[in-house]
């Protein structure tokens, strides 16, 4: 993925941007690896997008709360965020709470995964190397994306590998065509979604 609100952030402010959205892989991977429960999981996940759309709107409002903390977000934070819109750290807060509520653990855990590791190597990749365009993406970026989601769909725990490559030949597409819906939300509903219901007709 290449698109214009990468352009707008600095390369260094889009590295470290992407940087802790790779670092968030220990949230599927904490709810997978140390056995929580649904209920366990989303009764760390809820306050935590909480406490980050109270940010986001603090720094819409321009409230106290957002003079605080904003040494720490504002340069990861790009125009079209600043002029009105959430981050992506709230929206993919927010999904990782209807993923994980939505569906199965092995189905939520990879889904969200796809778009951990995989947005990060679109945009970079995009944004360095990206000459097929379409719209405001490009062939060379959705590439990048697939690589490592396919790895993730290949290594997923308790999924047929053959639903873990649907899934994530179903984000990298998500992902591609995702112009208007932020794809820190598309990804992993629409992607979880398919794997369910590939588990139910191929597997149940």
């Amino acid at each position: 993925m290449k698109n214009n609100n990468s352009k707008e952030l600095p390369l260094k402010g889009e590295l470290l941007r992407k940087s802790t959205h790779l670092f968030a892989i220990v949230i599927p991977a904490g709810y997978y690896f140390l056995g929580l429960t649904k209920g366990e999981f989303l009764a760390i996940m809820i306050p935590v997008s909480i406490i980050m759309i109270i940010i986001d709107v603090s720094r819409l409002r321009d409230w106290p709360l957002w003079h605080l903390v904003r040494k720490l977000i504002s340069p990861m934070v790009r125009s079209t965020e600043t002029s009105g819109d959430f981050t992506g750290a709230t929206y993919i807060l927010s999904t990782v709470c209807f993923t994980a509520a939505f569906y199965s653990k092995p189905v939520a855990a990879a889904a969200l995964a796809f778009i951990i590791v995989g947005d990060p190597a679109s945009a970079l990749i995009g944004r360095r190397y990206g000459k097929h365009r379409f719209k405001n993406k490009s062939l060379e970026g959705s590439l990048a994306f697939l690589v490592p989601a396919t790895i993730v769909g290949i290594f997923a725990p308790e999924l047929p590998v053959t639903v873990g490559i649907l899934g994530a030949i179903v984000a990298t597409v998500t992902e591609a065509v995702s112009f208007k819906v932020d794809d820190n939300t598309t990804v992993p509903l629409i992607s979880g979604l398919v794997m369910t219901l590939a588990l139910k007709i191929f597997y149940s």
